[in-house]
């Protein structure tokens, strides 16, 4: 049996709408680069992923301002109108390339803070698996579930609960089913691993670490360095 390859997909085709900007969130300056740089160099690390296709605005001048973007690995594709759409395209891109059991690592850009450590033990414990998994916390805040109005209806168990990171790894074809399934379904997919369940497939959980943060409102870059930071020193110690 052939080994799988493995791949990433990283859609960037978002806008700026969160952060009250025309500049989207991928080309925030993070520190002493762009969003976008920190996040592709640290999928650079992995040795085992072949490409790193990058579903977006092929045409922003902000690409120049991305070194990793000119790697021999990375590769920039045109995006959708939505993630699920830009995602799908990054899968068609590679259609010949790859095959049906290969490894889809797909990670939003706006996570900068993704360790090589997470990765790698993603990889790991899913290298086996049938189907895939993700990358999610547990959930430490208590949750309420509302109403209409903001009342309190209940106080579910967050012992059942995750968060939801990525990336999220899936089988090249199962991924590339479940998406254009669920789209011609007219269901809006709201990650990858729901796409999954809504075939009836089990997608593993692996747990991650909390620092891998999503950048969606501009004080988020604020934590994003503090974060940084700290992952340096950590590596220094």
């Amino acid at each position: 049996m052939t080994a799988a390859n493995y791949w990433a997909i990283v859609p960037a085709a978002g806008s700026g709408q969160r952060f009250d900007t025309e500049v989207a969130k991928q080309f925030q300056c993070l520190g002493d680069h762009l969003v976008a740089q920190h996040s592709l160099s640290r999928l650079l690390t992995i040795s085992c992923i072949t490409k790193i296709i990058v579903p977006s605005d092929m045409t922003s001048p902000y690409w120049q301002q991305v070194p990793a973007a000119a790697d021999t690995r990375v590769e920039l594709v045109a995006g959708g109108v939505e993630r699920v759409h830009s995602v799908l395209q990054g899968l068609l891109a590679i259609r010949d390339r790859a095959n049906s059991d290969d490894w889809v690592l797909v990670h939003d850009m706006a996570r900068p803070c993704i360790t090589s450590g997470d990765i790698n033990k993603l990889i790991g414990e899913l290298v086996d698996h049938a189907v895939g998994g993700i990358l999610a916390t547990s959930v430490t805040d208590t949750l309420k579930t509302v109403d209409a109005g903001n009342h309190i209806q209940a106080t579910p168990d967050r012992s059942l609960y995750r968060a939801a990171q990525t990336p999220q790894m899936f089988r090249y074809g199962l991924l590339l089913k479940a998406l254009e399934t669920m789209l011609s379904d007219g269901q809006m997919p709201t990650d990858e691993a729901s796409a999954i369940e809504y075939l009836g497939e089990q997608a593993k959980v692996v747990e991650g670490r909390r620092d891998n943060i999503k950048i969606t409102h501009r004080e988020d870059l604020i934590i994003a360095a503090a974060i940084m930071n700290q992952q340096e020193a950590e590596q220094c110690a």
